[in-house]
């Protein structure tokens, strides 16, 4: 059979920014039933290629083709939406009035709401909706799962994958890109690169094409080597014998001077702990809150230690903002207590970005008081240099924050929070319009962090890569914590995400088809309550006693005014040490079955 015309293309697409090429002799092909995305670093230009795709910007030279009749329809990554409800939103996009609707109601959203007042979700979602409703014959996405939550993006994977239309999506989420992609467009190096497969094969394939590029620039540079030599030799150069060899190391130099310019290296990235010295960073205990007598938080109960890496979940507007508000002592809970480290160190990286001033430069978001030197875990850095290892060039410090991409901002914020030392590190939906490169950076320096993470995420693989534990809020104040990451969360508790009507249908649905399930027992055994209690005066009383130990042993002339005593204490203090760990252990896990107990 032979192929199928293609539905939008691009063919020797070039395209400059003042004296900077984006990209040059550019081919890009998407014929019917491809789902591909397109793959490439911050600031390569991926979302201006989408844009020339969608007709929105004329390319400097070369050839875009659209067959007569196809529709395209173009989600931006920060979609403005206009008009007076959201039903005559998503009619703009050609859609009659019943098949706007239908879209809205798909992702959740009124169609008779106001425009006016939405949430970076709400909005998101209203775009989608949109584009959908339009029945485009090809689809350009441009981080469609920012601001979404993880069920969300979820409906997004089913409908696309069930969809007739070609799709082309940027995204930063693997686990997305992985669910609905069948081919890869990698821009690099100004030039775009075609995989026919989908993006679990991507990284493979990457490594292969990266390896013959490093053994084609090794070749290079043997060339170059022994041109250079010749011309150092004293050849007369201008003999016309001599003047083709002569060109042709000129142009082997301007290959790779031009090569050279393309590579911007690796984020270097590095991350400090605080000044606390305690194992115990929060603890919380049977925490409640309910805003306009909504409850989001009903008896929530945790413990998080020094080294725990603890992801929240759950829908939009199910409360997790709040839970990590209440968990910092930033606001006070209806009932409950909570517990923080002394002299801890907070460092909080919001997801609207609201700690960056758009108006001011780049060098003065980094130097905030003012002068050239950044302070970066104690240690004073020059803010040029700072921002290089952030793949910042010396010509954007002057720039406006407003003229940052959405991942240039990004790395904006994680350049102000890593500089920090940190005992708790806060990162809101740090994810968003990161590239792959910097996404694995930021993953190798969260994985040997050993201060507590806090982590509020939609991006499902970057959970299950670093959460030690994940807290899910369903939005009706129940709360679990489970030991790993979403993974781990959705088989130990299928269904508990679902909407209440939903779930309520389900269990409808099976208490029709199988025997009714013994009643669960709603709260521990006396023998388990009793051992409960014991253990919190264990976790309460043996701090001090290893303190009282620690404090003897640092007298410096101890072990040599009594050296018997030296060996007692030291001994005392590691057994006191491990029974504290195993209590905490055994505490953690009753304390667990506990609120599940409640909560089921």
């Amino acid at each position: 059979m032979a192929p199928r015309p293609p539905l939008l293309s691009l063919k020797d697409v070039r395209l400059a920014d003042g004296a900077v090429s984006l990209f040059e002799g550019v081919e890009l092909a998407l014929e019917p039933g491809a789902k591909a995305c397109l793959v490439g670093r911050n600031g390569a230009g991926k979302s201006t290629l989408l844009k020339i795709l969608a007709g929105l910007i004329p390319s400097d030279s070369g050839e875009r083709a659209v067959p007569p009749g196809i529709r395209i329809a173009l989600v931006d990554q920060e979609p403005k939406i206009t008009g007076e409800t959201l039903s005559a939103y998503a009619e703009t996009g050609g859609a009659e009035h019943y098949e706007a609707e239908a879209a809205l109601e798909v992702f959740g959203l009124d169609p008779f709401r106001s425009t006016v007042g939405l949430s970076g979700g709400e909005a998101r979602r209203a775009a989608l909706a949109r584009a959908l409703a339009s029945q485009p014959d090809v689809l350009l996405l441009d981080e469609p799962t920012n601001h979404l939550d993880i069920l969300a993006i979820e409906t997004l994977e089913q409908r696309l994958k069930t969809a007739r239309f070609a799709l082309l999506t940027v995204s930063h989420d693997r686990a997305f890109l992985e669910a609905v992609t069948n081919k890869c467009f990698w821009l690099d190096n100004r030039k775009v690169r075609r995989l026919d497969k989908g993006f679990s094969e991507f990284d493979a394939w990457a490594d292969q094409v990266e390896a013959a590029e490093a053994d084609e620039i090794r070749r290079l540079n043997k060339v170059l080597e022994r041109e250079n030599a010749w011309l150092a030799r004293g050849v007369q150069g201008r003999r016309a014998r001599n003047e083709g060899r002569r060109r042709r190391l000129l142009e082997l130099r301007g290959e790779k001077a031009a090569w050279q310019a393309d590579q911007r290296g690796a984020v270097s990235m590095g991350l400090e702990s605080g000044g606390s010295q305690s194992k115990r960073i929060i603890e919380a205990k049977g925490l409640s809150k309910a805003y306009n007598g909504r409850t989001l938080i009903s008896n929530f109960s945790t413990r998080i230690q020094r080294g725990d890496r603890v992801a929240i979940v759950g829908r939009n507007g199910a409360g997790k903002t709040t839970l990590v508000k209440l968990l910092l002592g930033e606001i006070a809970a209806d009932a409950g207590t909570v517990k923080l480290a002394d002299e801890l160190k907070v460092v909080y990286v919001d997801q609207a970005r609201a700690q960056l001033d758009p108006t001011k430069t780049l060098w003065d978001a980094l130097t905030p008081l003012g002068g050239d030197q950044v302070m970066v875990r104690g240690m004073p850095k020059h803010v040029a240099g700072y921002a290089k290892d952030f793949l910042f060039t010396e010509a954007q410090l002057r720039q406006p924050v407003a003229s940052l991409s959405g991942g240039e901002r990004n790395r904006l914020l994680l350049a102000k929070a890593l500089a920090q030392p940190a005992d708790l590190l806060v990162l809101d939906e740090p994810t968003n319009d990161l590239d792959a490169d910097t996404l694995d950076r930021l993953e190798d320096v969260l994985a040997d962090y050993d201060g507590v993470l806090l982590l509020v995420s939609h991006d499902r693989d970057f959970i299950d890569r670093l959460a030690t534990s994940t807290i899910a809020l369903d939005g009706r104040g129940h709360i679990l914590e489970t030991p790993g990451g979403w993974k781990d969360f959705l088989e130990q508790n299928p269904g508990f995400l679902e909407p209440q009507d939903a779930s309520a249908s389900r269990r409808k649905m099976a208490s029709t088809t199988a025997p009714a399930a013994p009643a669960k027992t709603a709260k521990l055994s006396y023998k388990d309550q009793r051992r409960l209690e014991e253990l919190e005066t264990l976790v309460e009383t043996l701090p001090v006693t290893i303190a009282g130990f620690e404090k003897d042993l640092a007298d410096p002339a101890l072990y040599s005014r009594d050296p018997k005593r030296f060996d007692a204490l030291m001994t005392s203090l590691t057994a006191a040490q491990k029974q504290l760990s195993q209590a905490e252990e055994e505490w953690f896990s009753l304390e667990e079955k506990r609120v599940s107990l409640l909560g089921g």
